[in-house]
């Protein structure tokens, strides 16, 4: 009779620690689930970086500090564009290097017709210097779209960057 009382006793001790497990199973996705965070200026291209909000603004900092202009066209919902965000966000060169330009990034076209001078496509990168000038001839390596970029395009892109910051120092 005790033998069963034992064996009775592990066999609940089995299932509630096996009931245990699955409960915590289900507590720990509910606290790992974290709420969405409000969107920040960066959009996921660089947290750590220091954003504008609106292309006014961008341009004012870019005059008065006298640093370039990086503007980055983009949509939510491309994966070009997601793609690129990926590897430029993880790239720790470029990261460092755009700590250098005042930085915005669009989810929409501006009224400037000097952003788009070959199209509105995404991805779009273009550089303006602090006499907000854009820089036409800092190109990516397609013919019918100049200013965009794909994931294996990052290192032209790190080399255009540093292009912007050199034609910067020389030119004015």
């Amino acid at each position: 009779m005790e033998k069963s009382y034992v064996s009775m006793f592990l066999l609940l001790v089995a299932i509630s620690c096996a009931l245990a497990k699955d409960a915590g199973k289900k507590d720990s996705k509910d606290t790992t689930a974290k709420p969405k965070l409000p969107q920040t200026l960066s959009r996921g291209w660089g947290d750590q970086l220091i954003w504008t909000q609106t292309y006014e603004e961008a341009l004012f900092r870019a005059k008065h500090s006298q640093k370039p202009l990086m503007i980055i066209h983009h949509l939510e919902d491309c994966p070009h564009s997601q793609a690129l965000k990926k590897v430029f966000a993880e790239h720790k060169d470029i990261q460092k290097l755009a700590e250098k330009f005042i930085l915005l990034n669009l989810v929409y076209e501006t009224t400037d017709k000097n952003l788009a001078p070959d199209g509105q496509y995404v991805p779009r990168i273009l550089f303006i210097d602090p006499s907000l000038t854009v820089r036409a001839d800092i190109t990516g390596r397609y013919s019918n779209r100049l200013y965009a970029y794909e994931p294996s395009d990052i290192s032209l892109l790190h080399s255009n960057m540093q292009k912007a910051l050199k034609l910067l120092k020389t030119e004015l």
